[in-house]
């Protein structure tokens, strides 16, 4: 009897430190990935800063450029109707959970820098304008919020990638999904980004 007592212990013993080790095991999962998810959230705000800067940049770019360029109206209306359309777009932290969010987010901010693009071609066409300080001022900050812009979505690509591979590696995939982590979008190349550019003379 005294035997099968000890074999009793040593198996409830080991079925405890089993369990024990299991549980501290989850709960090290859960709080990376609480870590990970947290430093994506912190990645997508540098993302939402840039491109905040950029929004606040353009009304001054395009009273600039209007006081030279009074004939090109249209470029200006699709700047401002872009700018709008951005500045509509509700960006809450749920947008990096949702994908259809995510890409209408990407789109928007697609369609704004291809309207600014449009908008210093047209500055271009202007020599007094392209020596005007304040443009020239405002087309130095807008370009670099255009590289912090792109710095800043590499980045957050970069943790993206770190949390991702977390998320849906074994065993902490069990975690993951008892935690309610799931994978979160990449920034994408935009789909004209393959094509080359259209040069007219």
């Amino acid at each position: 009897m005294r035997k099968g007592l000890i074999i009793a212990i040593s198996i409830i013993v080991l079925v405890l430190a089993i369990s024990i080790g299991a549980v501290t095991w989850g709960i090290g999962a859960y709080n990376s990935l609480v870590a990970l998810d947290e430093e994506v959230s912190q990645a997508w705000s540098q993302v939402q800063n840039q491109y905040q800067r950029r929004f606040d940049l353009i009304p001054n770019l395009i009273e600039t450029v209007k006081g030279y360029a009074k004939q090109e109206q249209e470029v200006f209306i699709r700047v401002t109707e872009a700018r709008s359309r951005v500045g509509q777009l509700a960006v809450t932290p749920q947008v990096l959970n949702d994908p259809n969010a995510f890409k209408k987010f990407e789109q928007l901010q697609g369609e704004l820098s291809s309207a600014l693009s449009r908008l210093l071609v047209v500055a271009e066409n202007y020599p007094s304008l392209k020596s005007n300080e304040n443009f020239l001022t405002l087309q130095s900050e807008l370009e670099g919020t255009e590289n912090r812009i792109a710095v800043e979505r590499r980045r957050f690509n970069e943790v993206v990638q770190q949390y991702n591979t977390k998320v849906r590696r074994f065993p902490i995939s069990i975690v993951a999904s008892f935690g309610g982590f799931s994978t979160k979008a990449y920034f994408t190349a935009a789909p004209s980004a393959g094509e080359g550019p259209k040069v007219k003379f």
